[in-house]
């Protein structure tokens, strides 16, 4: 239910893909990809006007909001985000494409207010996470088919959250997560919802391939697409009854990487002595690194490092074509934190896949 360029002094990156690049997954195209390739052009150029035309003309002629929303805009975006991942375009043509994307929701939105009558839904993203086009898509589409949204936005942090659910009693929330690295907040995000008697529905490619590691933080359920949406809310809109997620893997080894995170980062910026104008970015990299290490260990599976690390290596390739500082960053993550065997393994497996994919 995916901004910031890499470059060869960000030694994790920011953490994720850009906007573009966690639209909703769906199934094949329901729209002309012609038209798909002119609101591409829209986008590219920052048309606001042409895009919107399009997008209205197609509900003005019967096309469903998920027709819209999800055919055209969710595909248009994917690939807004591989020309981004790619270096074919910069981080602000894609902020510029993003900006027209989220008015002509809103303009498609506005076209077409159905009557909320199949009960109460909150949409929000993980605090932290503040990638909000695709929940934005899956909200209008879930709002099409019936139900009351009450769409939350970016970053929700989970105090805020849980009083909102008090205040609102709504029958779900379904709660997106673009970037894996932010998982261990999502899992006391998903806890805090199910000790307020409210299921939750994740998506978003941050809960893992096929929602994997959905079950772990203990969502009722996650869902690949904003067409999934309205049938999983309908199995699980009832107070979550369910069994407990499982404990985390190997106690709260996760729990003490976090708490070293500020020191481990210190470090390795004095290790790598990075120039004084990208000291912010390589100390964000680590950091988010260090976040996708905890992630790791939380729902104890070391393919989401690996996978972390990988898309890191691509991008700092694609862009400035010097990856390795990535390696050094592991080779330095492992030794300061060589007491915990867990996070030592894990990051092992990761430098290993990142010499391998060069």
């Amino acid at each position: 239910m995916t901004a910031g360029t890499p470059g060869p002094g960000r030694a994790a990156t920011d953490g994720g893909p850009p906007e573009g690049s966690a639209a909703p997954v769906e199934g094949p195209a329901e729209v002309d990809p012609a038209l798909v390739e002119a609101y591409l052009g829209c986008l590219e150029r920052a048309d606001q006007h042409g895009a919107t035309a399009l997008a209205l003309g197609l509900v003005d002629a019967g096309r469903s909001v998920a027709d819209v929303l999800v055919d055209l805009v969710a595909a248009a975006q994917r690939e807004v985000g591989r020309r981004w991942l790619t270096g074919r375009w910069s981080v602000a043509q894609e902020h510029a494409a993003t900006h027209v994307s989220e008015l002509v929701v809103t303009a498609v939105a506005a076209r077409t207010r159905t009557p909320g009558h199949r009960g109460h839904v909150v949409v929000a993203c993980v605090e932290g996470e503040w990638h909000a086009l695709a929940a934005r898509i899956v909200a209008e589409v879930v709002r099409a088919a019936g139900w009351r949204v009450s769409f939350l936005g970016a970053s929700v942090p989970a105090r805020h959250l849980v009083s909102y659910l008090h205040q609102t009693g709504p029958d779900a929330v379904l709660m997106s997560c673009v970037q894996p690295n932010r998982l261990v907040r999502a899992a006391r995000m998903v806890q805090a919802c199910r000790s307020a008697g409210v299921p939750v529905i994740a998506g978003g490619p941050g809960f893992g391939p096929d929602g994997r590691w959905a079950p772990a933080v203990g969502a009722a359920a996650w869902g690949g697409s904003a067409r999934d949406a309205a049938h999983l809310l309908e199995r699980h809109r009832h107070p979550d009854g369910g069994s407990h997620p499982p404990a985390p893997a190997d106690g709260d080894e996760y729990v003490a990487v976090l708490r070293r995170r500020r020191e481990v980062v210190e470090l390795t910026l004095r290790a790598l002595n990075p120039p004084e104008d990208r000291v912010d970015d390589v100390a964000t990299g680590v950091a988010h690194l260090l976040d996708a290490l905890a992630a790791a260990i939380r729902v104890g599976d070391p393919q989401l490092l690996v996978d972390f690390a990988t898309w890191q290596v691509t991008a700092l390739t694609a862009r400035s074509g010097q990856p390795a500082v990535l390696d050094t960053v592991l080779e330095r993550c492992a030794a300061l934190l060589a007491e915990h065997p867990r996070a030592g393994h894990y990051l092992r497996l990761a430098r290993t896949a990142v010499a391998e994919g060069r």
